[in-house]
């Protein structure tokens, strides 16, 4: 009952529309409290998970499960094939265009994920950034394929580390766009990341959930034992033929693909799982916690109770 009458105290004094995005580092229950706002709201959910976009890709990205999306209508959910060419501008318009649609039978839309790019893209706008030389491209991606995603990591830790410790450093794409950048003007690709902030229509409420670091650690161990007793091994090597697509350089396949090609057991690999996911996990925090915007709460705080802080300040804004 309280769930119900917060929310309905705030939609009545709604008058301008509402994005309620929620961030976190991995493991740490966004999803649960996703469709927990979108029961409250009566409404759906925009993932912003960039690795949940991909069909072939289900344990190893926690994708929602069944009982879950039957829970809440959910968008960018398995909606690509990892054969799709798809960027962070691809997002930025498609969300923007989906919220648009959403928002004239809607009030508020809910935004979940912990691909941080794609949650700025929305809510912040893409920063401009200058060319980069194709023969300057040519050369980084020769560099990866003759020394391997290492010698980009270690350009970009000397180059840039600022930027080295906030992005996925397992996206190849990534390092070699923040890479050119470097290359090409002698700045760090950071200098070109604090543009003015793009104004949207609609009202943005950031809600961070947070635990403890031996808390989360254990959380993030547990779901990959889990991953593992759901199949992940068997969906991973489904996608061998294809280890050397963008897509699969996650945590979680990655590691895997290493196993079947004999550089280590499966044990290790379980291992190496668990340790680049929580590296992953400490990164995700490093970038989150610099927004000022974001209200953080324990991650055994109770869902009505967020619902109700948050409906509040949907009122602060709407006043």
């Amino acid at each position: 009952m309280l769930l119900n009458s917060v929310t309905n105290v705030a939609i009545h004094y709604m008058t301008k529309k509402n994005l309620i995005v929620i961030v976190g580092p991995t493991a740490v229950g966004k999803t649960a409290l996703s469709i927990a706002f979108a029961k409250a709201y009566k409404t759906e959910i925009i993932s912003c998970d960039s690795r949940q976009f991909f069909k072939e890709m289900t344990i190893g990205t926690a994708v929602p499960s069944k009982e879950e999306l039957a829970k809440a209508n959910h968008h960018f959910i398995q909606n690509l094939s990892i054969h799709d060419s798809y960027s962070v501008g691809d997002f930025e318009r498609d969300a923007v265009k989906l919220l648009e649609n959403l928002f004239k039978s809607r009030d508020t839309v809910i935004m979940v994920g912990g691909s941080a790019l794609y949650e700025k893209a929305v809510t912040h706008g893409l920063d401009q950034l200058p060319e980069v030389p194709d023969t300057i491209n040519d050369a980084i991606e020769s560099l990866y394929k003759e020394d391997g995603i290492e010698a980009l990591q270690e350009e970009l830790k000397m180059k840039d580390p600022e930027y080295y410790n906030q992005v996925d450093l397992q996206n190849p794409r990534r390092l070699i766009r923040a890479l050119g950048i470097c290359r090409a003007t002698g700045n760090t690709f950071t200098q070109y990341r604090s543009g003015v902030k793009q104004q949207r229509d609609f009202n943005i409420i950031k809600i961070g959930l947070e635990a403890p670091r031996d808390e989360l650690y254990d959380l993030i161990n547990a779901r990959v034992d889990i991953m593992i007793n759901n199949g992940l091994v068997s969906e991973a090597k489904s996608l061998l033929p294809f280890k050397d697509l963008t897509s699969l350089k996650t945590v979680g396949y990655q590691e895997l693909m290493g196993v079947f090609e004999n550089s280590y057991n499966l044990e290790e690999g379980i291992r190496l799982i668990k340790r680049n996911s929580r590296r992953f996990a400490k990164r995700q925090m490093t970038w989150y916690r610099k927004d000022q915007d974001v209200m953080w709460f324990h991650y055994k705080t109770r869902h009505t109770d967020i619902v109700q802080r948050v409906s509040e300040k949907l009122m602060d804004f709407n006043n």
